[in-house]
């Protein structure tokens, strides 16, 4: 491989996702004289707009689908190369591309994102969704559906059956609570009623634009069209009309069926598969000797470093190994692949500069903004009490229609929330969780609404 690079830099990033593009950014503008390569097999990248701060760890943006052409105005010292990685060889730091071309690095960063988990493998009739194409293809098919079934309780699964509107939907939910990944059973209690409730009429314009791009040509990806887009963001569905064909079939005609555990059998047009995703590692394992996590993601310590010399990970592709703050936890969202490539962007360039660096403030504390049946939802810390023995303790304040709030609470500290609606709780929240206050005095007066808690710990 040696002789056959066509050219060396001193970063390379793989992946125009989340991850990758905001390590790119942050590469190129911590040393604007490095060259630095961005291997994606799309056209476009995913970018991170309109980024406010909200408060110390809480963020909130937008995902931008964007020409890749974009970032390379931005930054003059960027190369984008358009291919698949078809593998890499770590001892002689170089990567192959799908496309036969080899590219040396210093330093590499692997953030290769994930893919769904599927039911059962190559089956016209199960979709993941995941991405904008499998979005686009989901919405295509449903427009000749009549009834679907959606297997998961992650966010997409939730969002689903709240937006498709004219197809009957059949949810299996393997948990007791729906959007169990995000919820305990009292906050899926008040949502429940949305999924009832009328909705607001006519989706708002998209905030992601779309670009067309022409049909993928067969083969031209790895393991067919599913594989590498980047991951969706949680305002996906917004201008795809997800309308199905509404009359209802009878018994004996459906293309596909599926047999539930409580031994209901269903027919229908497809099956959604939403049940979490798998990091994309594959193309990098061979002849390497990284050390893969049990959920399939690569190892990193608290620098992103995987346990190969000179290669990163960040983003849905890795897996953190350091020692974690008892109020953080991995999840794949869009926020901690931003905040993964941020910050590996920074320990790659520290690290070629010779500079210490500190395991970054965002990994303190677990912290989300999403939205979920139009309510906006923030979660805070060990939210669904993840980890915590018998002896931690719940308080609840639930005003139906309007608001749920949930404190979790361990040894009369705060540790983690869920607070659905606008409570304007965030803040005084996070503050009460970084500063592991006894809060055993307030007791259940710590909800109590006619309280303006904000004055209390100011």
């Amino acid at each position: 491989m040696e002789n056959k690079k066509e050219k060396t830099f001193q970063f390379v990033v793989v992946g125009g996702g989340i991850a990758g593009v905001t390590c790119v950014e942050q590469l190129s503008s911590q040393i604007p004289s490095a060259d630095v390569a961005l291997i994606t097999a799309g056209p476009h990248i995913k970018a991170v707009t309109n980024y406010k701060q909200v408060s110390r760890t809480l963020e909130e943006f937008d995902v931008e689908e964007q020409p890749s052409s974009v970032l390379e105005e931005k930054f003059p010292n960027l190369t984008i190369i358009h291919s698949a990685v078809k593998s890499l060889h770590t001892k002689s730091h170089c990567v192959e591309t799908a496309d036969g071309r080899v590219f040396g690095y210093k330093k590499l960063c692997i953030c290769s994102g994930a893919r769904p988990k599927l039911l059962t493998q190559d089956n016209p009739y199960v979709l993941g969704i995941r991405d904008t194409d499998s979005a686009q293809e989901f919405q295509k098919r449903l427009s000749k559906a009549k009834r679907i079934v959606i297997v998961g309780n992650g966010g997409i699964a939730l969002e689903l059956v709240y937006e498709v509107e004219g197809c009957e939907v059949i949810w299996a939910v393997k948990d007791k609570a729906i959007g169990n990944t995000f919820f305990d059973a009292g906050a899926a209690q008040f949502l429940i009623p949305s999924l009832e409730a009328d909705k607001p009429q006519a989706a708002a314009p998209c905030k992601r634009p779309r670009f067309t791009t022409e049909e993928a040509a067969p083969g031209a990806y790895g393991h067919g069209p599913t594989d590498s887009g980047s991951a969706l963001g949680p305002d996906w569905h917004e201008g795809i009309a997800l309308r199905g064909a509404e009359q209802v079939r009878s018994l004996g005609d459906w293309p596909v069926y599926v047999r539930l555990t409580n031994a209901q059998t269903f027919g229908c047009d497809f099956v959604v598969s939403a049940t979490g995703v798998v990091p994309n590692t594959e193309p990098f394992l061979q002849g390497n000797t990284f050390v893969v996590a049990d959920d399939g993601g690569l190892q990193v310590d608290d620098h992103m470093m995987t346990s190969e010399a000179d290669v990163y990970a960040a983003g849905d592709v890795c897996t953190a190994c350091w020692e974690q703050s008892p109020l953080w936890q991995q999840m794949r969202l869009w926020t901690q692949a931003r905040q993964m490539g941020w910050y590996a962007g920074r320990c790659m360039a520290a690290h070629i500069l010779s500079e210490p660096v500190e395991l970054d403030f965002c990994f303190e504390l677990f912290s989300h903004i999403t939205k979920f049946f139009n309510y906006k939802v923030v979660l805070l810390g060990k939210f669904n009490s993840q980890g915590l023995g018998p002896d931690h303790e719940l308080l609840v304040r639930c005003t139906k229609g309007q608001e749920y709030v949930k404190v979790v609470l361990s040894g009369g500290r705060m540790v983690g929330a869920v607070l659905i609606g606008e409570t304007d709780l965030e803040e005084t929240f996070e503050n009460l969780i970084l500063n592991q206050m006894d809060l055993t005095p307030y007791g259940e007066e710590l909800l109590n609404p006619d309280i303006d808690i904000e004055d209390y710990f100011d």
